[in-house]
């Protein structure tokens, strides 16, 4: 089967991304990509690629190549399913906040509207693919969705989960470990494998591409996401033990790194993991786990996210120990809220939940981030519903300069591990602080004995 077109129902930070990558190595197919959200869209097709809405390194260099030639953004959302022979879905699946699982299990209710939307529109056969982080099976209840309520024709499940790194988006898709594509065993199902194998095959090596059937590659996203969240409540759950016993994490996250069958990423201590997918989907094993009867394995996985609750918490509690058991009327300035680099995604930020519990304490926060915008800012901390809009809009500021948000503060808190928070004048900013001045470097990045001999008062994660 020869793909011609494609269709992505989300303009996400998914979505975008992915679909610029196959729109710039295949030029012979035309990408579509729809969004119900007008204004998202219109950012997408901006004259200025820099305004794209998401920000990555590179990407709006792939857009600018691809845009107009044969990828495109639209919210024309049947006539794109209605045209393309593979359809994407890559909409949200929050965890749901609401009735049974709830906490827990992921909300699929714009997935399902997915789904009936394409069995309502479709004439011809098509090969739907699950690009969003899904629970395992989401593909069979697509199926008996668009089985039952389309209009004749056949559907292919496909699963074909994304393994992006936020910050790292255009290299992981240009570059992959691998990727991974699930269907089902018959005939019909190879082929629509294949076809997406095809696809892919235009700049990624055969050796990288694997197939499986669709529950292991359901799975297979899950898993690996907790693996890796897993390794950061490790070595953050080691890092409060460092603080008690003079051991030093960074020194021993580098000893344990170089056993070739441990390996050094993922083993930085933080303030604590964040973005969209790490929580959401240990939650979504753990509900899984729960419903099949699997309470220990349960347990065990989520075990990962109060370990990660609790260093957030240890953080802000750090903060207002330190400062004397009293953040009361003090300015704490916030270097960074995304919830890493090279992102302007807040999503289950550390920032947020550290902001939450400070204004909660009293404390004004300023806030500096090279990235996300005041709006966001206030939109995160209304989201917790912990007070009123107003009482947050009091609480914190925002700057569009590090030396003005770090004016007559009384302490800074490092929160995002931007490149440029290093580069900073630090004495600068010392002469500028209420003394004494405090630095709680919640990523680790800044050089500790040299701020020591500023006047700082330094503090890290474990050390």
């Amino acid at each position: 089967m020869k793909i011609t077109k494609i269709c992505c129902i989300g303009a996400g930070y998914v979505g975008g991304p992915t679909m610029a990558i196959i729109a710039q190595k295949c030029p012979q197919i035309q990408v579509t990509v729809v969004d119900l959200n007008a204004e998202r869209i219109a950012d997408w097709n901006d004259e200025d690629v820099n305004n794209i809405p998401i920000y990555e390194p590179g990407l709006s260099q792939v857009v600018a190549e691809a845009r107009g030639r044969n990828l495109f953004f639209s919210t024309e959302v049947d006539k794109a399913i209605d045209e393309a022979q593979i359809i994407f879905i890559s909409v949200n699946t929050p965890t749901k906040t609401y009735g049974k699982g709830k906490g827990m299990a992921a909300d699929l209710k714009y997935i399902e509207l997915c789904a009936r939307q394409i069995a309502k529109i479709a004439k011809d056969n098509k090969i739907v693919v699950e690009k969003s982080t899904l629970p395992v099976r989401t593909a069979e209840a697509i199926k008996s969705i668009l089985d039952n309520t389309g209009n004749g024709v056949q559907f292919q499940i496909l699963s074909n989960p994304e393994f992006l790194a936020e910050g790292t988006a255009v290299e992981d898709l240009l570059h992959p470990d691998r990727i991974l594509i699930g269907g089902d065993e018959t005939a019909e199902g190879q082929k629509a494998i294949q076809a997406l194998v095809d696809v892919y095959s235009n700049w990624v090596a055969p050796e990288k591409i694997l197939t499986t059937n669709v529950w292991s590659s359901e799975l297979s996203k899950l898993t690996a996401n907790a693996f890796l969240a897993q390794r950061i409540s490790s070595i953050n759950a080691l890092s409060e033990l460092c603080e008690k016993t003079g051991a030093n994490i960074n020194e021993v996250a580098k000893a344990i790194g170089m056993d070739s069958r441990i390996g050094p990423k993922f083993l930085k201590a933080s303030v604590g993991f964040g973005g969209s997918c790490f929580q959401k989907d240990i939650l979504n094993l753990v509900y899984i786990a729960k419903s099949y009867g699997l309470n220990e394995v349960a347990d065990y996985w989520e075990q990962v996210i109060i370990m990660n609750d609790h260093q957030k918490k240890r953080f802000s509690n750090g903060i207002v120990q330190t400062l004397y058991n009293t953040v009361a009327d003090k300015k704490i300035a916030f270097l960074g809220w995304a919830f890493k680099k090279d992102t302007n995604d807040t999503r289950e930020s550390a920032a947020i939940y550290v902001a939450n519990d400070l204004i909660g304490e009293q404390a004004k926060i300023a806030v500096y981030d090279p990235k996300v915008s005041h709006k966001k800012v206030l939109a995160d901390l209304d989201y917790l519903e912990t007070r009123s809009s107003k009482k947050n809009e009091e609480g914190v500021q925002s700057f569009e300069n590090p030396y003005e948000a770090c004016k007559d503060v009384h302490a800074i808190a490092i929160l995002t591990e931007w490149d440029e928070f290093a580069q900073y004048d630090w004495q600068k900013i010392y002469n500028g602080m209420q003394k004494p001045a405090f630095v709680f470097d919640g990523r680790n990045i800044l050089n500790a004995s040299e701020l020591k001999k500023i006047g700082f008062i330094y503090q890290g994660i474990g050390a």
